[in-house]
């Protein structure tokens, strides 16, 4: 430890790399007579309480190299019987096996955690300074270590002492950990590394950079644009942050994102990484455009939510839920803006583009959800609903992010087509308003009234508050793009998600209204085959996926299907309706969309 510690010091190393243990050493400069600490039950940007503590053992504490006792006081907080004003130390060990961005992971291979897995919160001193020390002995030879906590010592691979202003900061810094690969540029004069642990040897590091670098100055840019509107004239463009760390851990098969302040932590297929000698156009179908839609959407939270946010989460209480009404603004806008502004910095074409809202709008349109929940509500539930996904779940809710970034699409054209004026301004406006901090959704409507005028606001609080369908097909035809109708695939049109392997068909959920749920479909069925066909010529066939039923069918819509239901045989019959539609976006007149999509 340096030689003049800071109150709150955390050393965090190998316990053991095989039994995938962090070993914690919590040193307070001046404990609480009694000092109570917790650990975090959620962590920021991740709304569902997960219980870390779960994974902390062996809690042990000493003053004055004597033992000192400790009472549990409920699920995630100790009591300490330490004397005030005394060094006290506290040992434990976190078990690190969630190869997720939400908790913590360690093995041979590589080491990662959040600070909400891993670091007690000392109560009373969550404001003081509090170092984080990663000593060199002891982690596996040539690994690095990469976060974005202020560096107070370290050696040359990053091991040694970092330093966070509070407890929030501390736990918003996740650390990487391993031999991983490493790349930097500056955007709009901001200093930002990006790490990938796990690529394969055909990963094109200079193409991702180049590409996370034009995200990055677009998106800056975007926020620092002088709004409309503004009494202030702003200064040259300047970022809020000074430095950015991407932390991306490339897997066989995952996919996820966790925003920071001045990081964000990244999972993604290690097939979806660019490769070199690739150099084809992106299309909505690849999967380097879906990581790069991610990288977008992460790095857009760094104004929207991580600075500009629910004034519920202006101090976040880290032992309980933390609810509020408004992730249809902070993940439905950000997910709004995070395909568009990879348009507008030129990384895919209107075609990927309006494929990839396409997809969004259908999405939307075959959840029924939609129509017994608004978007407010389920922003409220994300806690009970959104995390805890089951086979009901599209039936009785939707999601915040799809419906709101619809919600967003159709504010942002409404805004273009009454006046010289955006979402883009209204963004602008809140930024300056909220000076980029807590905010409700009475200063988004006091935005949009200032941009607008007082009706359009009121529409936009029906579109949140209300479950009726959003007017996107007349906004998207003044912007010169139409919907052309396509037949849905049969899982589409008969109502049913369901999982397809060898063994047969699976049955994950069954739409509210749907032919499937008319049919008696339930949840958890097997679907083994169909029998079509008169008396005379019934044919039975076994299928192993719904592709398989056209075969089949012929001209005929009507069929058997045999299921198996808790090891019961059982025949229903289903009448397929005429061809159910879906709807592909495409741009009939782009001089009506130029602005829109390129902002030009």
């Amino acid at each position: 430890m340096p030689a003049q510690p800071t109150p709150i010091c955390y050393q965090v190393r190998v316990g053991d790399l095989h039994a995938h243990l962090f070993a914690v050493t919590l040193t307070i400069a001046k404990p609480a007579a009694d000092q109570t600490v917790s650990l975090p039950v959620w962590i920021p940007g991740s709304y569902l309480v997960r219980e870390f503590a779960k994974h902390l053992q062996r809690l042990q504490a000493t003053q004055n190299s004597r033992s000192v006792a400790l009472t549990q006081l409920d699920k995630c907080s100790w009591q300490v019987h330490c004397s005030p004003g005394k060094p006290l130390t506290l040992r434990y060990e976190i078990y690190a096996f969630d190869n997720s961005v939400r908790s913590a992971w360690l093995d041979s291979g590589r080491g990662f955690f959040n600070g909400t897995s891993v670091c007690l919160r000392v109560h009373g001193q969550e404001d003081t300074p509090h170092q984080l020390t990663l000593a060199a002995p002891g982690w596996p030879t040539g690994w690095q270590v990469a976060t974005a906590l202020s560096p107070l010592k370290v050696n040359k691979s990053g091991f040694g002492h970092y330093l966070a202003a509070s407890y929030d900061e501390l736990v918003d810094s996740p650390v990487e950990l391993g031999a991983f690969w490493s790349g930097s540029f500056t955007a709009c004069g901001v200093p930002h590394r990006f790490v990938v642990a796990a690529a394969s040897a055909s990963f094109d590091g200079a193409r991702l950079l180049a590409d996370v670098q034009t995200i990055c100055e677009a998106e800056i840019n975007f926020w620092h644009a002088q709004a409309a509107g503004a009494k202030t004239k702003q200064t040259k463009t300047k970022a809020p942050h000074d430095r950015y760390v991407f932390l991306l851990n490339a897997v066989d098969n995952s996919y996820g994102g966790l925003e920071h302040r001045h990081s964000t932590a990244l999972i993604c297929k290690r097939a979806d990484l660019p490769r070199l000698g690739q150099t084809k156009a992106l299309t909505a179908s690849d999967g380097y455009t879906t990581l790069l839609g991610l990288i977008s959407h992460e790095y857009f939270h760094t104004w929207n939510v991580k600075r500009l946010r629910p004034a519920e989460f202006a101090r976040y209480d880290y032992a309980q839920e933390n609810y509020t009404e408004l992730l249809w603004f902070f993940e439905g806008f950000t997910s709004y803006y995070d395909d568009l502004l990879l348009r507008r910095a030129g990384l895919i074409d209107d075609a990927t583009y309006l494929a990839l809202l396409s997809k969004t709008v259908n999405g939307v349109r075959q959840t029924p959800g939609r129509q017994v929940q608004s978007v407010a509500q389920a922003s409220f539930d994300a806690w009970v609903k959104y995390y805890r996904q089951d086979e009901n779940s599209a039936n009785a809710t939707v999601s915040y992010y799809s419906l709101g970034s619809l919600v967003a699409l159709c504010l942002d054209l409404s805004l273009r087509q009454v006046g010289q004026t955006s979402l883009d301004d209204v963004m602008r406006g809140l930024w300056l308003r909220c000076a980029g901090g807590p905010m409700t959704e009475a200063d988004v409507l006091a935005v949009v009234t200032s941009l607008s005028n007082p009706a359009l606001a009121a529409q936009l609080a029906h579109w949140v508050h209300d479950t009726k369908a959003l007017p996107i097909k007349p906004l998207l035809a003044k912007q010169g793009v139409t919907c052309q109708e396509e037949v849905a695939p049969l899982a589409d049109q008969l109502g049913l998600r369901v999982s397809e392997s060898n063994t047969g068909i699976g049955v994950k959920s069954v739409l509210r209204g749907s032919v499937a749920e008319l049919a008696g479909f339930a949840a958890g069925d097997e679907w083994l085959g169909i029998e079509v066909g008169s008396a005379k010529t019934r044919q039975a066939w076994r299928i192993h996926k719904l592709d398989d039923i056209p075969l089949y069918l012929g001209h005929s819509s009507h069929f058997e299907a045999l299921i198996a239901r808790d090891q019961r045989l059982m025949t229903l019959s289903v009448r397929l309706p005429p061809a159910v539609q879906l709807g592909k976006l495409v741009l009939r007149n782009p001089t009506h969309a130029v602005h829109w999509l390129t902002n030009e």
